[in-house]
Protein backbone atom coordinates (compact mmCIF):
# COMPACT_ATOMS: atom_id res chain seq x y z
CA UNK A 1 0.00 0.00 0.00
CA UNK A 2 1.08 3.76 -0.39
CA UNK A 3 0.06 6.51 1.42
CA UNK A 4 -0.21 10.19 -1.06
CA UNK A 5 0.31 13.71 -0.09
CA UNK A 6 0.50 16.51 -2.54
CA UNK A 7 1.59 19.85 -2.06
CA UNK A 8 2.42 22.98 -4.03
CA UNK A 9 -0.97 24.70 -4.81
CA UNK A 10 -1.71 28.01 -4.50
CA UNK A 11 -3.17 31.26 -5.82
CA UNK A 12 -1.41 32.41 -9.07
CA UNK A 13 -2.02 34.56 -11.82
CA UNK A 14 -3.10 34.11 -14.94
CA UNK A 15 0.67 32.92 -17.20
CA UNK A 16 2.17 31.92 -14.29
CA UNK A 17 3.74 28.28 -13.11
CA UNK A 18 3.36 26.44 -10.22
CA UNK A 19 4.96 23.07 -9.73
CA UNK A 20 3.20 20.11 -7.55
CA UNK A 21 4.86 17.70 -5.52
CA UNK A 22 3.17 14.34 -4.33
CA UNK A 23 5.03 12.41 -1.82
CA UNK A 24 4.46 8.77 -1.31
CA UNK A 25 4.99 6.74 1.61
CA UNK A 26 5.23 2.88 1.78
CA UNK A 27 6.97 0.60 -0.27
CA UNK A 28 7.87 -0.15 -3.73
CA UNK A 29 6.68 3.32 -5.16
CA UNK A 30 8.98 2.78 -8.43
CA UNK A 31 6.63 -0.14 -8.84
CA UNK A 32 3.56 2.31 -9.70
CA UNK A 33 2.47 3.85 -12.36
CA UNK A 34 1.85 7.68 -11.34
CA UNK A 35 -0.99 10.12 -12.70
CA UNK A 36 -1.89 13.54 -11.68
CA UNK A 37 -5.85 14.47 -11.76
CA UNK A 38 -7.63 17.15 -11.34
CA UNK A 39 -11.49 18.48 -9.90
CA UNK A 40 -12.91 21.76 -10.45
CA UNK A 41 -16.17 22.84 -9.01
CA UNK A 42 -19.59 21.35 -10.19
CA UNK A 43 -17.55 18.97 -12.37
CA UNK A 44 -15.88 15.48 -12.98
CA UNK A 45 -12.60 14.45 -12.39
CA UNK A 46 -10.27 14.38 -15.36
CA UNK A 47 -7.12 13.03 -15.92
CA UNK A 48 -4.34 15.46 -16.42
CA UNK A 49 -1.25 13.54 -16.71
CA UNK A 50 0.58 10.34 -16.19
CA UNK A 51 3.79 8.82 -16.06
CA UNK A 52 5.47 5.21 -15.65
CA UNK A 53 7.00 3.22 -13.44
CA UNK A 54 10.91 4.52 -14.43
CA UNK A 55 9.67 7.62 -15.86
CA UNK A 56 10.09 6.99 -19.56
CA UNK A 57 6.41 7.27 -20.82
CA UNK A 58 4.06 10.07 -20.23
CA UNK A 59 0.71 10.99 -21.54
CA UNK A 60 -1.04 14.27 -21.49
CA UNK A 61 -4.62 15.38 -21.70
CA UNK A 62 -4.92 17.30 -24.70
CA UNK A 63 -5.88 20.36 -22.54
CA UNK A 64 -2.36 20.51 -21.00
CA UNK A 65 -0.46 19.28 -23.84
CA UNK A 66 2.76 21.58 -24.19
CA UNK A 67 1.97 23.69 -21.17
CA UNK A 68 2.26 20.62 -18.05
CA UNK A 69 5.22 18.43 -17.67
CA UNK A 70 5.10 15.66 -15.10
CA UNK A 71 7.92 13.64 -13.69
CA UNK A 72 9.33 11.71 -11.36
CA UNK A 73 12.56 10.82 -8.69
CA UNK A 74 12.37 6.99 -7.56
CA UNK A 75 14.70 7.88 -5.15
CA UNK A 76 12.44 10.70 -3.27
CA UNK A 77 9.68 8.70 -3.86
CA UNK A 78 8.16 11.97 -5.62
CA UNK A 79 6.05 12.45 -8.21
CA UNK A 80 5.84 16.23 -10.30
CA UNK A 81 3.69 18.10 -11.77
CA UNK A 82 5.59 21.23 -13.93
CA UNK A 83 2.62 23.85 -14.86
CA UNK A 84 3.69 26.78 -17.02
CA UNK A 85 1.31 29.21 -18.53
CA UNK A 86 -1.64 28.67 -16.50
CA UNK A 87 -4.85 29.81 -17.48
CA UNK A 88 -8.03 29.82 -15.38
CA UNK A 89 -9.66 27.41 -16.62
CA UNK A 90 -6.65 25.28 -15.23
CA UNK A 91 -8.59 26.12 -11.83
CA UNK A 92 -9.18 22.87 -9.81
CA UNK A 93 -7.99 20.65 -7.01
CA UNK A 94 -5.41 18.45 -8.33
CA UNK A 95 -5.24 14.99 -7.20
CA UNK A 96 -2.10 12.79 -8.02
CA UNK A 97 -2.96 8.97 -8.14
CA UNK A 98 -0.89 5.32 -7.98
CA UNK A 99 -1.92 2.66 -10.41
CA UNK A 100 -0.19 -1.23 -9.16
CA UNK A 101 0.08 -2.45 -12.30
CA UNK A 102 1.75 0.24 -14.34
CA UNK A 103 -0.05 1.07 -17.06
CA UNK A 104 -0.33 4.30 -18.00
CA UNK A 105 -3.17 4.88 -18.06
CA UNK A 106 -5.98 8.28 -18.28
CA UNK A 107 -8.68 6.24 -16.70
CA UNK A 108 -9.53 6.82 -12.91
CA UNK A 109 -10.85 3.53 -12.59
CA UNK A 110 -7.11 1.59 -12.69
CA UNK A 111 -5.44 3.76 -10.58
CA UNK A 112 -5.45 2.01 -6.41
CA UNK A 113 -4.63 5.28 -4.22
CA UNK A 114 -5.26 8.63 -4.32
CA UNK A 115 -4.02 11.45 -2.33
CA UNK A 116 -5.99 14.10 -0.65
CA UNK A 117 -5.64 16.96 -3.21
CA UNK A 118 -3.89 20.37 -3.53
CA UNK A 119 -6.02 23.55 -4.93
CA UNK A 120 -4.73 25.15 -7.60
CA UNK A 121 -6.69 28.34 -8.14
CA UNK A 122 -5.59 30.92 -11.10
CA UNK A 123 -6.86 34.43 -11.35
CA UNK A 124 -7.58 37.07 -14.79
Amino acid sequence: QVQLVESGGGLVQAGGSLRLSCAASGRSFDTYSMGWFRQAPGKEREFVAAISRGGFTTYYADSIKGRFTISRDNAKNTVYLRMNSLKPEDTAVYYCAADRSGVVSSSLVNYDYWGQGTQVTVSS
